[in-house]
């Protein structure tokens, strides 16, 4: 039933998509009420698997990849419809690949994202990537900005419907670019604690074969310089 959740949110995801191309208002504005179910879905899926007591490393890797493909398709088609720049998907497609990348080096290695078997190393850091407060503000923030540039882009093909009321406004216009770049940025902040804290178990696992070579290149001149004293040569 979980999983079924995650694939209906995919599903529903490019119908919106298709339906932003239509350059129909109202399929453009149920668009915008279709991406918000969507993001409103994400953790319903957890949440009924847990509930039914249907908890799987598959469910927990699908709903993973599908919150990924929900906020990197989106990123992109609002940026192909010439609502945000470019370099925003740019920005945000770097940084899941990154993260999502590091992460799954470090759950090689026992380390989780978040939890017990935690890979942050300061409560700073933990705060950043996996407290409530930056995780809900990213969350509410990101969703709020696809809908709001979703009916923007209805507000464009027909200024004189209601949704002009709103957008006509220049001041409201600049609390909807507010939350889009500061959605960019918090998932940005997020994401650097991540590679930094795992700058340190990388470096850590390279000094004993650091370690190893000098102690092996101090032998080799060691026996370098036996060789010569004996008149010989070392092979």
């Amino acid at each position: 039933m979980a999983n079924l959740i995650t694939f209906g949110r995919i599903i529903l995801l490019f119908v919106a998509v298709a339906m932003l191309y239509s350059d129909n208002y109202w399929l453009i504005f149920i668009a915008g009420i279709f991406i918000a179910l969507v993001i409103l879905a994400d953790g319903l899926d957890g949440w009924v698997a847990r509930r039914r007591g249907s908890t799987s490393d598959l469910g927990a890797v699908l709903d993973i990849a599908g919150d990924r493909v929900v906020e990197n398709v989106l990123w992109v088609v609002f940026a192909h419809l010439q609502l945000i720049p470019v370099w925003a998907p740019l920005i945000v497609i770097t940084r899941s690949f990154s993260v999502d990348v590091v992460r799954a080096a470090m759950l090689g290695r026992g380390m989780t994202p978040f939890g017990e078997s935690t890979m942050m190393r300061s409560a700073f850091t933990q705060f950043l990537t996996s407290g409530r407060f930056s995780r809900a503000y990213y969350g509410w923030s990101k969703g709020l900005a696809f809908v709001l540039l979703a009916w923007m882009l209805a507000w464009e093909t027909a200024p004189e419907r209601f949704l002009g009321s709103v957008y006509d406004v220049e001041v409201f216009r600049g609390i909807v670019w507010f939350i889009v770049y500061s959605s960019v940025a918090i998932c940005v902040i997020r994401g650097l604690p991540v590679l930094y804290d795992a700058m340190y178990y990388f470096s850590e696992e390279e000094q004993p074969g650091e370690a190893a070579s000098g102690d092996a290149a101090v032998s080799v001149d060691m026996a370098a310089e036996q060789a010569e004293h004996r008149g010989g040569s070392i092979s």
